[in-house]
């Protein structure tokens, strides 16, 4: 058993894009310094649920949601609160890299320049503390003034979590990473997770179902917009509480 304090919790979170329902009454508690996976078939609310984390819905037009989401038991939706300042507590990687139109060494100063984390005289060494948590250092050293998109698929994808890392977030959301990848940088990512949660709160929506159970300690299996079901990752993949997940993981439907 393994037993972790919560970076997140969720409390009966509902969501809805206009008329539609995508999640109904999501209850959990996502662990700390842990990656945890979301699975499920297409269109059952784990990108919702995953957006929702950082309020990526905000600007949707007709989003509207019910419940609450606590990081470090304080509601994202309370009041007052600093939605760019929750965005640097929480970064974000999305399913294909996209970094931006500027060098290596500018895509990953970005965010502390933004967020004026460091004097300009102290962001070469966030910089490269940065690359070197994302494996990617010694890669780009000398190629810093190239354009971040001259880098292959697996490298943008990693200067892409180096420019979240830079920001010091406490979690990091990451949406089918690998997806647009090759199997050898697919390898790469899936190492770097497991030496990043040492420091990080990882949240992982994959389609893998072979990932989740190689990185991932905990595992939500989403069906249909609800969370049927949420543990350690050995038991959900070998002993499901839920017909529906042991359907979905002998590849019954999904």
């Amino acid at each position: 058993m393994i037993t972790m304090t919560a970076a997140l919790e969720s409390h009966s979170y509902s969501f809805w894009y206009g008329p539609t329902q995508a999640l109904h009454e999501v209850s959990c508690a996502i662990p700390r310094q842990a990656i945890t996976a979301l699975i499920g078939p297409s269109g059952c609310g784990k990108t919702t649920f995953l957006r929702s984390i950082n309020r990526m819905h905000d600007l949707t037009p007709g989003a509207r949601h019910s419940g609450d989401i606590l990081l470090d038991s304080g509601s994202i939706f309370a009041p007052g609160t600093d939605v760019v300042d929750l965005r640097r507590r929480v970064g974000m990687v999305f399913q294909r890299p996209n970094p931006f139109p500027k060098s290596v060494y500018d895509n990953v100063a970005y965010g502390p320049r933004l967020n004026a984390l460091s004097a300009e005289h102290e962001v070469p060494d966030r910089v490269e503390r940065a690359l070197r948590q994302a494996a990617l250092w010694d890669e780009v050293k000398d190629r810093l003034r190239e354009p971040g998109t001259a880098l292959s698929g697996g490298q943008q994808q990693r200067l892409c979590i180096a420019r979240a890392l830079a920001n010091e977030p406490e979690v990091l959301l990451m949406d089918e990473p690998c997806s647009a990848l090759d199997p050898v940088a697919t390898q790469r990512i899936e190492e770097l997770l497991v030496e990043l949660k040492q420091a990080y709160t990882i949240v992982l929506v994959t389609h893998n179902m072979q990932q989740a159970a190689r990185v991932a300690d905990f595992t939500g299996f989403f069906y249909l917009g609800r969370l049927v079901e949420f543990g350690e990752t050995e038991q959900v993949f070998t002993r499901p509480t839920d017909e529906r997940t042991e359907a979905y993981i002998t590849g019954r439907f999904g």
